[in-house]
């Protein structure tokens, strides 16, 4: 589908009423010569032609230019000129760059050489009549053609970029809408479903010793269930929303989860099983949203990697916040992340959330035993 851009100068007025204009003023320009009756009735017949070009330049481009060159050459026959006037080229000139501007650069191409091919024609004519022609005003008629024609050309090349960018944009936010929303659910489901295992094996060692105990750790998986299915919900309303989120309005997710809400996930964790320590340096302050929330959730998928693979029952969360930075570090003493658990998306989640925030990743195996996470996010310095 063709798009006809907005021209800044030239906005709510149609291509048409700009070629009539033209054509109007070179027709004010024109000598007095014209204005006996036979040259008034030329006038009058080449105007009709304009009109109906000037109607037809949106719809059909091809017809509209050629009853408007049509027109101009017309008019110049009774000047008893070897050439056609500047001025009485002016409409053309205007339609070849609407032309060029709105429509394929095959159709712009095809108007120009049709234009340069009925001047050459014109005064191919006048050389088989033997009258005299001159070249001084024709070659000012050629270059005004493609100059027009060059003009439109660059307002359609720089419309056609344009549009590229933005379609690049959108599918570049697209994407990046979409890796978060991954991410969210990774991050919440895989968490919640760790506790749900955790609590569901307690419950099941003590179900006939410590009836007492499997109720709690009962009334833990219903807790995380129900967490995980309002998580799920929002997300399937943030998908379901029909416009897509832009950079200054995402969507909606997991709201409220920061730094704070650490010692709340390290009791969660320690009563499904797995002993988490919490340990903070430096001066606490507030932090971006977006640099909060993002610590949290490296915490957290640290965290839920420990639950689900490290074999052990203790960790160790560090938060430490510098002057300008913030850094967090998660070790364990267990068997590590074996190379063939899992899909890998929790590591990958987390070195993209530290890489939009151009801070600095690492995770692996530690030389004593165990396994690592450390993260570096930088703190904006008019945060700071």
């Amino acid at each position: 589908m063709q798009v006809t851009p907005s021209f800044p100068v030239l906005e709510r007025v149609p291509p048409g009423v700009w070629t009539i204009l033209a054509w109007c003023a070179g027709a004010a320009v024109l000598p007095g010569v014209l204005y006996r009756w036979d040259g008034l009735m030329t006038l009058a017949i080449a105007t009709a032609l304009v009109l109906v070009g000037s109607a037809l330049l949106h719809r059909r481009p091809l017809a509209a230019l050629t009853l408007l060159i049509a027109a101009s050459a017309l008019v110049s026959f009774p000047l008893s000129s070897g050439e056609i006037p500047l001025f009485q080229f002016l409409a053309v000139d205007v339609a070849l760059y609407f032309i060029a501007a709105t429509r394929s650069r095959r159709v712009g191409v095809s108007t120009v050489a049709m234009a340069l091919a009925v001047l050459v024609g014109y005064l191919a004519t006048q050389v088989l009549l033997g009258w005299d022609i001159g070249t001084s005003w024709e070659s000012a008629v050629v270059l005004a053609a493609v100059i027009a024609w060059l003009i439109g050309n660059s307002v359609r090349q720089a419309r056609e970029y344009a549009e590229s960018l933005s379609a690049q944009a959108a599918a570049r936010a697209v994407s990046d809408e979409r890796l978060r929303i991954a991410r969210e659910l990774h991050d919440m489901v895989a968490h919640n479903i760790g506790i749900v295992a955790l609590q569901a094996g307690a419950a099941r060692r003590v179900i006939d010793t410590q009836p007492a105990q499997a109720r709690d750790a009962l009334g833990e998986i219903e807790t995380a269930s129900r967490e995980t299915l309002s998580g799920l919900r929002r997300m399937l309303g943030a998908l379901r929303q029909a416009e897509p989120a832009t950079a200054s309005q995402t969507l909606p997710l997991e709201p409220g989860l920061r730094l704070a809400d650490v010692d709340r996930l390290a009791a969660t964790t320690t009563d499904a099983g797995v002993r988490v320590d919490v340990r903070r340096r430096g001066e606490h302050r507030p932090l971006p949203p977006e640099i909060d929330m993002s610590a949290y959730r490296i915490i957290q998928e640290a965290i839920t990697n420990v639950v689900r693979h490290a074999g052990t029952d203790f960790c160790c969360v560090s938060i430490d916040y510098r002057a300008e930075e913030i850094s967090i570090e998660v070790l364990d003493d267990g068997q590590g992340v074996p190379t063939t658990a899992g899909s890998g998306y929790g590591l990958l989640g987390m070195r993209e959330r530290v890489g939009l925030l151009h801070g600095e990743f690492s995770a692996g195996p530690r030389a004593e035993g165990g396994f690592r996470v450390a993260a570096r996010l930088p703190v904006p310095a008019e945060v700071r």
